[in-house]
């Protein structure tokens, strides 16, 4: 899929708007053999740029990270980015110390006499990491973690060593990358995509063949049939018989409908790529959180919280749906502090509610909210004195296949044809990776910087 030197004009498209679609944007811009004279690069977004997890993330980035095979590229790639482009201003690209914090939180009903606030994992804390804390009490606490009360301290760990995890404000870093890949003439559309048209294409000389791995769990049922004209109708990767030639979209503001050549597509469109290619196994995950401004202004620090809190009788007085509330069970909601004065908490996913039609029709559950606002004030005065700024709710793109955790990266099978997606809740941490990876496989016919045989969409698709 190499755009080669001399030939005709190129016309790549970029299906998504969020941290991995502008950042394989701002790549693409970068690489040596780009020409805009020759190279149109065009962003198609539903809704809003970074409308979706790339604007309500956390914005951790740690070199324990997964998939181990593009982390250190792309931890590298952010240090980078930060230094050419003023990343400490204009994103808050900043050094962080991380840690795992067990305590024993205050009730609901002590936090209301203090005139307080009133799922699923996401994935951070995963194998070694994600031990249960060995180092006990308040002494382990660090000296600079004095928002955090220390009489509730059963235990803290730290995570890494000091330049082993930093951060960024996500919605920042991704409006950044749009803007700097717009002043090299990327252009940007906002409209829903309704089809990837194809054309007839040579049939390869000899079979694609995906790298070698037990594929034993992935029977199923066949991937449905391809039509070039439908939304949601792609190849299943199996042939390059067809070829990409061109993508339809309605606009969002007049709603007319619109359809634009493409050689290359690049479908980043994280939760909602299985609306639009079938076979993949792409399924969204809902995660909540809360911004907060505290008190006073706090260390940096990225907290991964046990915190049991005493039972509380239910009270027709506070609103509290979780089944938490009357029974003493550990929440491990996730606390992030972040240069501009502003706390980040967000708790564990769920998947109650189906992948909406965009970004914007996304719908926040208060009452869990709420639960998070509570867990993270019962150990902290800082936040339980705070402002709460804001209450959200975004989808992570989960790869629901067993034995693989994602993300995909690279061919489909169908000529021209790209897939960047399913990066979890590491997409911001892995964008800068994942941009520079597509940017070799359109303008190098590989990827070069890293070996990422392993996140191959062939192996599934």
């Amino acid at each position: 899929m190499t755009v080669m030197e001399g030939t005709d004009r190129q016309e790549i498209v970029i299906i998504g708007g969020g941290i991995i679609g502008c950042t394989t944007a701002y790549y693409l811009t970068r690489h040596p053999a780009y020409d805009p004279s020759k190279h149109s690069i065009t962003v198609i977004e539903a809704t809003r740029i970074a409308g979706g997890a790339s604007g309500k993330a956390g914005g951790l980035l740690a070199v324990w990270a997964y998939p181990n095979n593009i982390v250190p590229l792309s931890f590298k790639l952010h240090q980078d980015l930060a230094q050419e482009h003023g990343g400490e201003e204009n994103w808050g690209y900043r050094k962080v110390s991380c840690g795992n914090l067990e305590a024993t939180g205050r009730g609901r009903n002590e936090l209301e006499r203090l005139g307080g606030q009133a799922g699923m994992s996401l994935g951070k804390r995963s194998g070694e990491k994600g031990r249960k804390v060995t180092n006990g009490g308040r002494s382990a606490l660090p000296k600079d973690l004095d928002w955090i009360l220390p009489d509730l301290i059963k235990g803290y760990e730290k995570m890494g060593g000091s330049k082993e995890t930093a951060q960024v404000h996500p919605y920042q870093f991704t409006m950044a990358m749009i803007r700097l890949a717009e002043e090299q003439g990327v252009k940007v559309i906002i409209g829903s995509v309704q089809a990837i048209n194809y054309a007839e294409a040579s049939p390869s000389p000899t079979p694609i063949t995906p790298p070698a791995e037990d594929n034993s769990y992935l029977s199923g049922p066949p991937s449905p049939a391809l039509s070039s004209v439908s939304l949601g109708s792609f190849s299943s990767g199996r042939s390059t018989r067809r070829k990409v030639k061109s993508v339809t979209y309605k606009d969002r503001e007049t709603e007319e409908i619109h359809t634009i050549p493409s050689t290359t597509t690049i479908l980043a469109a994280g939760p909602w790529t299985s609306k639009l290619y079938p076979s993949a196994p792409i399924s969204g995950l809902r995660a909540h959180s809360v911004t907060i401004t505290p008190a006073s202004p706090v260390s940096a620090y990225a907290l991964f919280t046990e915190i049991t809190i005493p039972p509380t009788p239910p009270s027709p007085s506070y609103r509290y749906h979780s089944s938490r509330n009357i029974q003493a069970e550990p929440v491990s909601p996730e606390i992030y502090s972040r240069p501009n004065n502003e706390i980040y908490v967000c708790g564990e996913g769920d998947m109650e509610v189906e992948v909406p039609e965009t970004t914007a029709d996304v719908e926040v559950d208060e009452n869990r909210c709420d639960d998070l606002i509570a867990q993270v004030s019962s150990i902290s005065d800082h936040i339980r004195l705070g402002r709460v700024t804001r209450k959200q709710a975004c989808y992570l793109p989960i790869l629901s296949v067993g034995g693989h955790g994602g993300p995909l990266i690279g061919e489909t099978g169908t000529e021209g044809l790209l897939m960047a997606t399913g990066h979890s809740c590491w997409g911001i941490n892995n964008a800068p990776a994942t941009g520079k990876l597509i940017s070799e496989m359109v303008f190098d016919g590989k990827a070069i910087s890293a070996d990422i045989g392993q996140l191959d969409p062939r192996r599934i698709l």
